[in-house]
């Protein structure tokens, strides 16, 4: 342990032009902490959201960003049990991952099993509990029933069309560009459709052979949203999972009165500290998962700790095809 590391530090609510390499002052542990060397840290769109103080969670500057992190235990508090100096592990934080080294609860992390590297592992969890809590304890897909994944290409939707096709259901991604499309027929979607497509619903409709989707995930928001509203089934589950096009769609009541489906507000984390139990359940299920190497995160980009500005903004631009991790 040294007395300091170098952290990535949000200065001000300016994006990415206010994110600094600073050096920080390592804290003392307290019961029930690890200090964990960290190797990798995924990037989420929330991360960038938060350093404009357009998150739900808005902490105020300076503050470290990144929630999402996999590394090596070098310390343990003498209280703690089943983790020792050495293990690899991964985790979550609202924030302070874009650094060389974290202290975490040691709820906050698990074993990273060895079907997942320090890369996977940083930004597996995160992904593939919202994709879980979303298709299986909110909109209970079934086998064989139809799944529109908006925003496929993202790192959530690709773990959408991942389970929704282990699940057994019909999966039909939407991305933007043939090679966004591409990778989600890799990741095991059945149909690749194009949001600017003017008949996008009409395309759905044949999919499903003239039924709608049973269920949409929809991490995406703004007009796309409503076109996916034109392409659900009669009583089926349309997910509201975040508003990445920065545009915050208005349902249209009467259409969902009329073809009887559900709007169904999706926040992982929150359910789990609401409920504990379904906690319990779903870390169960999602450790037999990664073990399994199952959901395995595609990564199109890697970045240094110094140019977290830089994966910030082309995160912005749309650039990054599933995931963009920091390694460290």
């Amino acid at each position: 342990m040294t007395d300091h590391f170098r952290a990535a530090v949000c200065t001000a609510l300016d994006g990415p032009d206010a994110i600094e390499i600073q050096n920080k002052p390592a804290k003392p542990l307290q019961a029930g902490q690890v200090r964990v060397a960290i190797k990798a840290a995924g990037l989420n769109f929330p991360d960038v959201l938060m350093s404009y103080g357009k998150y739900q969670f808005r902490p105020d500057p300076p503050f470290v960003p990144g929630m999402e992190f996999a590394g090596k235990i070098i310390e343990t508090g003498s209280d703690i049990t089943g983790f020792k100096p050495g293990d690899r592990v991964m985790g979550g934080n609202k924030g302070g991952c874009f650094a060389e080294e974290i202290v975490a609860g040691q709820a906050a992390i698990s074993i990273l099993p060895d079907a997942l590297s320090f890369s996977e592992g940083s930004c597996w969890h995160s992904a593939t509990i919202t994709a879980w809590h979303g298709l299986h304890d909110r909109a209970a897909l079934k086998a064989r029933e139809s799944a529109l994944i908006l925003g496929a290409a993202g790192g959530v939707g690709l773990a959408a069309i991942q389970l929704a096709k282990h699940m057994g259901a019909n999966t039909i991604a939407v991305a933007s560009t043939p090679a966004k499309r591409d990778v989600t027929i890799t990741a095991g979607a059945d149909h690749a459709l194009d949001p600017a497509d003017p008949d996008l619903a009409k395309q759905v409709k044949a999919l499903t052979g003239g039924k709608g989707a049973d269920v949409v995930f929809d991490p995406v928001g703004g007009d796309l949203a409503i076109t996916a509203t034109r392409a659900i089934a009669v009583g089926g589950r349309f997910l509201i999972v975040g508003f990445a096009s920065g545009k915050i769609p208005e349902f249209p009541a009467n259409h969902a009165l009329i073809k009887e489906y559900s709007l169904i507000g999706l926040r992982a984390g929150e359910s789990s500290r609401r409920d504990p139990d379904l906690g319990v359940r779903n870390r169960a299920r999602l450790a037999e998962f990664a073990a399994q190497g199952l959901m395995r995160p595609h990564i199109s980009h890697r970045f240094a700790l110094n140019d977290v500005a830089e994966a910030f903004r082309m995160l912005e631009r749309r650039e990054i095809i599933g995931r963009a991790v920091i390694e460290i």
